[in-house]
């Protein structure tokens, strides 16, 4: 079976674009919070306004008022809703009984893959945000702003793909650095690397080597100036076309609205295993990369 690596740079920054633009979340208040599994305690977040909605890495980053930030990292099932639910009925505790939330209103909120709602958020302005998380795996936690800037978590992550800093000449120290570094390692490892470069996963990687016509094992120290040059302007235009399209819905991500991102029309090589190149013909071909599968072209990405 494969791993679902969902959601990833593109997806999280759909997510973060939407709240930041159609949510009409920005300057609302919290009021009160419900999970039936996440430990977010209503005295911690409870009148907390929301500021700045941002993205690092694979990371939602709600900045708060009184120095506080959220962060949610959506893991492999996990994506935030915004709209209005009810309990199926009211009054009685969901967990135990077998009930639900449910969409107030008829939508793309009522897609089977948002029905896993595990924590709600209530505002002051009358929306709701809350995370749909299947396996519940994804992490929400509430941290002093300085504090989670400061963390481990943050400062070990490697350079934005996205952002104007991240030049061909960065790119190229980031892989090419002094020992101990990604050199030595294959290249489709290296760009899933957080450590490495933020934000990219199994999906996307994939599909950066096909358009960069680059074998997935090939190792970084043997990548040309020209493959260089090809990886880097696939991952910014992978990538680009990704956020634009609103992400890949192939599998649990949803948008906040709840409906389907739109990448898949583009996808190449990820989950194509047997089916046609849509570059030479050849029958796409998957591989195993330490736990994880890689997908490729053995005619357009030879070793």
């Amino acid at each position: 079976m494969l791993k679902n690596n969902m959601p990833e740079l593109p997806e999280v920054q759909t997510t973060v674009n939407y709240l930041n633009s159609r949510a009409h979340i920005l300057g609302a208040r919290f009021v009160d919070v419900w999970s039936d599994w996440y430990k977010i305690s209503k005295k911690g977040i409870e009148g907390k306004k929301i500021l700045k909605i941002w993205r690092r890495a694979k990371n939602v980053i709600f900045d708060l008022s009184d120095e506080y930030s959220l962060l949610v990292h959506q893991k492999m099932t996990g994506h935030l809703l915004v709209g209005i639910w009810k309990m199926s009925r009211q009054g009685r505790d969901p967990a135990a009984a077998g009930e639900t939330w449910k969409p107030a209103e008829e939508g793309p909120l009522n897609d089977p893959y948002n029905k896993f709602i595990h924590l709600v958020f209530f505002l002051d302005n009358g929306k709701m945000l809350a995370l749909s998380d299947a396996r519940k795996f994804a992490k929400v936690e509430l941290w002093e702003k300085e504090e989670l800037l400061k963390s481990s978590d943050f400062n070990n992550l490697g350079p934005e793909p996205l952002d104007k800093s991240f030049t061909f000449e960065k790119f190229k120290e980031t892989l090419l650095g002094s020992p101990p570094s990604p050199r030595l390692r294959r290249v489709k490892q290296v760009l899933m690397d957080q450590n490495v470069i933020a934000g990219i996963g199994n999906i996307y990687s994939s599909e950066i080597l096909w358009k960069a016509k680059i074998h997935p094992e090939k190792n970084v120290a043997n990548l040309g100036q020209n493959e260089l040059k090809l990886l880097y302007q696939a991952i910014k235009k992978v990538l680009e076309l990704a956020v634009k399209l609103g992400g890949e819905s192939f599998s649990d991500y949803r948008k906040p609205d709840g409906s389907k991102g739109n990448f898949d029309t583009e996808r190449n090589v990820y989950r194509r295993e047997g089916q046609k190149c849509h570059r030479c013909g050849a029958k796409i071909k998957r591989l195993k990369l330490g736990q994880r599968s890689a997908f490729f072209c053995p005619h357009c990405q030879k070793p």
